[in-house]
């Protein structure tokens, strides 16, 4: 009998989807969160056909530098910033992430910030459990900012999105999103949103959700400047990744007035949170939970399961991963070359 493949699972997963990966490769699955040094890294996928790992995990041309065996990876997220996606293609390492099995959560979950910072539901909330309700509130006490009938501004307009854009219709806002590329009609319809210039996107939205990917070129594309241009007594919502804020020009600007508030689920070197922020009543903070919900979290897992065993051409999908990130590879395999 052939030697059966072996997966590093590099974070506790769900026991159904370690028990349906282990069907098919010998499993070993992390038992509690840590965090893995490049040197951590290095050693275990030396070991392995293939892994599914973490947005924490960082792989690169050092970490993988001598490998031979591992064949695929899939991350546990739909970003993958983490990742070189040319240092694994060169090695002829199929990535893979998973995508869209999140969208509607992950709206759901902007909206739950928006609302939260908009209405100061953070900072109410701790002033009620240190018990400081204790009688008649003034008239004027904890005002928040209108969500309803106002501007509702989406930078990044991908299914993420998309799916936030269509909760807006629920209170009456106008919305307004930014692109490289304009959506088609029929989409910008089902969202009923006008695509601006990013400028004119900064200067009229009453809230701004961020949903685009980080890239070097969106690299604190929201700074001082942006948010200067941005409405007085406007909101940001970042639910996608931390570096696309630079987050000591928000502390200021949420410091001065400027802006009435923030919802953050993302930080720019998470775990770690921008001590400015920390101490702003005004931000409602979270620990990348965007896609925390049951049923999401098990859709993601069994993505990720079918991504590995797809890539190493086992299961009932072998060869033909769900969601790869870089394609070339498989074709590169089927031609017996490297991509």
């Amino acid at each position: 009998m052939s030697k059966r493949l072996k997966v590093w699972v590099s974070r506790p997963l769900f026991a159904d989807a370690l028990a349906r990966l282990g069907q098919f490769v010998e499993v070993d699955a992390e038992p509690v969160e840590r965090t893995h040094s490049a040197q951590d890294l290095r050693r275990q996928l030396a070991a392995v056909d293939g892994a599914i790992i973490g947005l924490a995990d960082r792989f690169d041309a050092t970490t993988l530098a001598g490998n031979d065996r591992l064949k695929v990876i899939s991350n546990l997220a739909v970003g993958y910033n983490n990742l070189d996606i040319d240092a694994l293609t060169r090695a002829g390492i199929l990535a893979c992430n998973t995508p869209d099995v999140l969208n509607e959560t992950t709206a759901d979950y902007a909206w739950a910030l928006l609302l939260a910072a908009a209405r100061r539901v953070g900072a109410a909330e701790r002033w009620l459990r240190a018990g400081q309700w204790q009688g008649a509130m003034r008239f004027d006490d904890w005002l928040g900012v209108d969500v309803h009938g106002r501007t509702l501004g989406i930078l990044g307009m991908g299914r993420i999105g998309q799916a936030v854009a269509r909760r807006a219709g629920g209170f009456d806002m106008r919305v307004l999103y930014h692109n490289r590329h304009r959506l088609p009609e029929s989409v910008e319809c089902e969202c009923a949103a006008r695509w601006v210039d990013r400028e004119t996107l900064l200067r009229q939205a009453d809230h701004l959700v961020l949903v685009l990917p980080y890239t070097r070129e969106n690299h604190h594309i929201i700074g001082a400047a942006e948010l200067a241009r941005m409405k007085r007594g406007s909101v940001l919502v970042n639910i996608a990744r931390g570096g696309l804020v630079d987050e000591a020009a928000l502390a200021a600007s949420l410091r001065e007035g400027h802006l009435a508030a923030a919802g953050l689920d993302v930080y720019e070197d998470e775990p770690v949170v921008h001590p400015d922020l920390l101490a702003l009543e005004q931000v409602v903070l979270s620990p990348h939970l965007g896609s925390a919900s049951a049923g999401t979290r098990r859709n993601m897992a069994g993505m990720a399961v079918d991504n590995v065993l797809a890539g190493l051409g086992l299961g009932p999908t072998a060869g033909r991963p769900p969601a790869p990130i870089n394609p070339g590879v498989l074709d590169a395999r089927r031609r017996g070359s490297k991509a």
